[in-house]
């Protein structure tokens, strides 16, 4: 399957997350490139990272990156015609401490790839907020909150598992300016 040079992020996601799952492989889109996707864009990102779940042998994924163009270089896929690349960064599929990720499915055209729900992306900015002090994760972290319904419950219970409630706490004061802002900005 032929990707058109201008193909959105999302749209090289969704292939290539089809491809893997044509070709056996269990693989969850994680990372910028959900955060991206889950922000209409406002937030860039120039990979997509799958983590793989159960065992996968790099022929098996070699076969199926080659049969969208990619070629791997080192630790990525790279492909001739796209600015964006792929990486499979080391598993197990978990944000924070919190292994119990349930993945939703993304479609377009067909098309179907497993990825992080908008709740569990934002944890996974979140996370590099509370572990870091990356405040530019807080922000797409907001972006995420003001776009989709959030499990807001399973947030603040694992906020307060990950010892980070106060950073929960000025993410949600966070959020109500972003929310104030665009209502006034309408």
């Amino acid at each position: 399957m032929a990707l058109r040079a201008n193909a959105s992020l999302k749209e090289v996601a969704i292939v290539v997350g089809d491809a893997l799952r044509r070709h056996g492989i269990h693989a969850v889109l994680t990372g910028g490139a959900c955060a991206s996707i889950y922000t209409g864009g406002r937030y860039s990102s120039v990979d997509a990272d799958f983590v793989l779940a159960g065992e996968t042998k790099r022929a098996q994924l070699d076969a199926a990156m080659a049969s969208l163009g990619f070629v791997r270089e080192r630790d990525r896929y790279v492909h001739p015609s796209l600015a964006f690349f792929v990486e499979f960064p080391r598993g197990p599929l978990a944000i924070g401490a919190d292994h119990r990720v349930r993945p939703v499915q993304l479609t377009s055209r067909g098309k179907r790839a497993l990825a992080l729900s908008p709740t569990d992306s934002c944890r996974d900015r979140l996370a590099a907020f509370y572990h870091w002090d990356d405040l530019q994760s807080l922000d797409v972290a907001a972006q995420i909150a003001t776009r989709h319904r959030l499990k807001w419950t399973v947030m603040r219970a694992w906020s307060d598992a990950e010892g980070s409630l106060e950073k929960f706490e000025e993410f949600r004061r966070a959020v109500v300016r972003r929310r104030h802002h665009q209502r006034r900005s309408s």
